[in-house]
């Protein structure tokens, strides 16, 4: 069985317990069939436009950063992150990057004002406007027991494959947030995640 829920997974899973979103991810935690994600083969352009990008957002960061680490909740191990880009020392996370592809003139009219504000400011409106994003890398910080993470957002103007494959990024591409541990939004994780665990007691135990 799956019995495996990603911080991919947190709209659904702090969505109301009767929407379809929540229903299917439950469906989803008890099937037998075990999800494969691969981004760069979606028909979804933007989750494919973010896999290809992600080869080349790690070009410029340094060594210690790898792409991919798993990270699972100590309490609840049904809470599993997949981290983009996590800063590794000795073997632990010690710091992480979430990338998010968004389209230029969204980049341009949203992201780049919010570079001119304070971190508590910028903080709420993303938490606002940004919901599922905010809420992602609290679940990931959970996970990885860290207080601080990087949102990154990185600016697109095609969905184009071979154009994407072909692109140097410079550093005016993309801007990076800090955001601070929420604990509210972190207890609610735990709280959503607690049937999900009994669940996964009950068949692995």
């Amino acid at each position: 069985m799956n019995l495996v829920i990603g911080s991919g997974d947190i709209a659904p899973l702090l969505s109301g317990k009767t929407t379809k979103g929540y229903q299917g991810l439950f469906r989803k935690f008890v099937s037998e069939y075990k999800p494969y994600y691969n981004a760069t083969a979606s028909p979804i352009d933007a989750l494919r436009t973010g896999g290809l990008i992600e080869k080349k957002y790690i070009e410029m960061l340094p060594g210690d950063y790898f792409c991919q680490k798993k990270a699972t909740f100590k309490e609840m191990d049904c809470l599993i992150s997949s981290i983009d880009f996590a800063k590794m020392e000795g073997g632990k996370i010690v710091d992480f990057d979430e990338l998010k592809t968004i389209y230029l003139p969204d980049f341009i009219d949203v992201i780049i004002p919010l570079t001119e504000l304070t971190q508590p400011e910028y903080s709420a409106i993303l938490k606002k406007s940004f919901k599922n994003n905010y809420n992602q890398v609290q679940f990931q910080m959970m996970c990885a027991e860290l207080n601080e993470c990087n949102l990154v957002f990185l600016s697109v103007d095609s969905y184009n494959d071979e154009g994407n494959e072909a692109r140097v990024l410079n550093e005016r591409d993309f801007y990076k947030f800090r955001i601070k541990r929420d604990e509210p939004v972190i207890l609610e994780i735990k709280e959503r995640g607690k049937i999900f665990q009994t669940i996964k007691d009950h068949f692995v135990n």
